[in-house]
């Protein structure tokens, strides 16, 4: 793929559309200040991988409290690494390398456009995704919706994955072995999309994709970088845990605006 030109799905937002938005989220008497963020112009250009170093020199101009962070990703299983979007569909929906496989309904493989730039991993299925076969689905998939729209962008326009590609049992959060086994598959799910940005909901998920133990608070507002080709990767709060603690979507809002900036800026 590289070397394809691909369509941005950048748009500008009116005040109004915008503050729709904004009480999506909750945040109905929120106002910005200072000037307003200019409207980002369309563009087409080509996706090439770059090496770990290339990404750091990228941010080395970042704002203050910007900072690039490298992730030690497990190396691919083989049997992945040439697997097509199909193809991984179909082992994923196989997969019986852990004990997930004897608890679950279905396996939550991801949905939205194989083209997008932005690529939404979140922690692992619930039940209702569980039952439906797609992530993000219900009030917490609302709610990210409303995350996505609030910088300009649809629900169908991104990527969305999760860690687990299987719900653990009462929600419990993954077990080491679970999360090795399945890593892999997001690993290829990443290669084949080629994602400019990621944009990683929830603590379970960024500590195991940046494998780290630092809390959420550390890690928001920075920006990482995953794997061999250095994709971006922003940290921000789960949308389930935001409707539990409304009063974190204002931090939210600006891990957003902080994603987008950090787009534009790539």
């Amino acid at each position: 793929m590289t070397g394809t030109l691909r369509k941005e799905y950048w748009f500008p937002m009116s005040s109004a559309l915008r503050k729709e938005y904004l009480a999506a989220l909750g945040l109905e008497t929120w106002t910005l200040r200072g000037p307003a963020t200019a409207a980002l112009e369309p563009v087409a250009a080509p996706f090439t991988e770059s090496a770990p170093a290339a990404a750091a020199a990228r941010y080395a101009a970042a704002p203050p409290g910007a900072a690039a962070h490298m992730a030690a990703t497990p190396p691919p299983v083989p049997r992945e690494a040439a697997q097509d979007w199909s193809q991984l569909r179909e082992r994923v929906a196989a997969c019986t390398r852990c004990g997930l496989s004897g608890t679950r309904t279905q396996t939550v493989f991801g949905v939205g456009n194989l083209q997008a730039e932005w690529l939404v991993v979140g922690e692992a299925p619930g039940a209702e995704e569980d039952r439906q076969g797609e992530p993000f689905v219900g009030r917490a998939g609302q709610l990210l919706n409303a995350m996505l729209r609030a910088i300009g962008l649809k629900r169908e326009q991104v990527y969305i994955a999760n860690v687990l590609k299987c719900r653990p049992p009462q929600n419990r959060d993954p077990l080491p072995k679970e999360t090795m086994e399945c890593l892999p598959y997001l690993d290829r799910q990443i290669a084949l999309l080629r994602p400019r940005i990621m944009l990683v909901v929830g603590r379970i998920a960024a500590q195991n994709l940046l494998r780290t133990d630092a809390k959420l608070g550390t890690l928001r507002q920075q920006v990482h970088s995953f794997g061999a080709s250095g994709v971006p990767l922003v940290v921000t709060y789960h949308p389930a845990y935001l409707l539990r603690s409304p009063a974190e979507k204002r931090k939210a809002w600006e891990d957003l605006k902080f994603a987008r900036e950090v787009f534009a800026r790539g």
